[in-house]
C-alpha cells in the first residue's frame, strides 16, 4: 500500500532516516529530510505542531553540527 508524500507515517520515516544520517555525520544529507519534512509538516499541520517542531529542531541540530551556529539558534527560535 503506498502512503503518499504527505502521509504521517512516510513522514515519520523520513525524520528516522534524517536522524540516522545525522548519527552517521551525513549532515547535507539530513538536512535535505529534514528540510522536507518540516516544510511538508508546516504546510499539513500547521505551525505548532509537535511533529512539524521536531523537524524543525533535528534541522538545527544539522546545521550546528555543519558550523552555522548562527542559522542553527534561529531555526531553534522558531521552535519556541
Amino acid at each position: 500500500k503506498t502512503l503518499g508524500e504527505d502521509h504521517p507515517e512516510t513522514l515519520g520515516s523520513l525524520d528516522n532516516i534524517a536522524f540516522a544520517l545525522t548519527g552517521q555525520e551525513k549532515y547535507s544529507q539530513a538536512e535535505v529530510l529534514y528540510r522536507n519534512c518540516w516544510e511538508v509538516r508546516k504546510k499539513t499541520l500547521g505551525e505548532d505542531h509537535p511533529d512539524m517542531l521536531h523537524a524543525l529542531n533535528g534541522m538545527a541540530v544539522v546545521v550546528d553540527n555543519q558550523g552555522n551556529h548562527d542559522k542553527a539558534v534561529e531555526l531553534l527560535q522558531g521552535c519556541w
